[in-house]
């Protein structure tokens, strides 16, 4: 749980203990509970700050509270995975773009495309935005963590940016981590929307095809990418929804 923590956010939580290096193989299964770390920040983020600015700046604010507190780890991965899958024709093509270090045109225009599409949440209320927020983040994070489950890594260990390749999760971990992605979903959210939760895995499915057709598997870049992309079909299907 620790390794989670350290991995996935900037936060000194590695002052708490060491942590051995084994352990962050099986960082992924409690992903969805540092989801309620990082969605908690940008829900209350944006309540605070909305009391003060127009909630379209407020929105952007708890967005960039997010981006501090994670280090723009996913927003990293979804360059390279925009990087790669649009300019890479082969296997081996792809995942050398996906490694390079230097940003892209594709990856350039995704995180533009991405992040004009995210400012437009600020359409919503207030109060709704910050429940969806908060459920968004860790709903969305326990459907990209099956990703391990579903593919192999398609690199091997010693290529791997972070240098670790995760473990599947094991029955008890599938069921941790279900119980953390949901339990925002139906606290928060009311009876009527639960519908909204068919969006994500959608997009999560489709997505696996691709990287499956591609890569023969996934990276950890794949892993980013897949949250951010699951996590906004979450938030435009919601706004359709207020729309409607």
């Amino acid at each position: 749980m620790l390794a989670a923590f350290i991995f996935f956010t900037r936060l000194p939580f590695w002052r708490i203990a060491h942590v051995p290096a084994d352990c962050f193989k099986q960082v992924v299964p409690y992903w969805p509970l540092t989801g309620w770390l990082t969605g908690g920040i940008v829900a209350l983020t944006l309540w605070l700050t909305g009391q003060i600015f127009p909630l379209s700046v407020a929105w952007i604010l708890a967005l960039t509270a997010r981006l501090l507190v994670t280090g723009c780890l996913h927003e990293d991965g979804l360059a390279d995975f925009c990087d790669g899958f649009g300019g890479g024709t082969t296997r081996e093509r792809t995942l050398a773009i996906m490694k390079d270090s230097h940003i892209g045109t594709f990856g350039v225009i995704g995180l533009i495309v991405y992040f004009l599409l995210m400012t437009q949440m600020g359409a919503m209320p207030l109060h709704t935005l910050c429940a969806v927020a908060f459920c968004a983040d860790t709903y969305s994070k326990w459907c990209a963590s099956h990703l391990i489950n579903f593919l192999p890594y398609a690199r091997k260990e010693e290529e791997s940016k972070a240098q670790v390749t995760y473990r599947r999760m094991s029955a008890k971990e599938a069921l941790m981590g279900t119980f953390f992605g949901w339990i925002p979903v139906c606290l928060l959210l009311p009876a009527g929307w639960m519908w909204l939760c068919l969006c994500p895995p959608l997009v999560f499915f489709l997505l696996c095809l691709w990287m499956k057709k591609r890569l023969g598997g996934y990276t950890g870049d794949c892993c980013g990418a897949l949250f951010l992309l699951c996590e906004l079909s979450f938030y435009l299907c919601t706004l359709a929804w207020l729309w409607k």
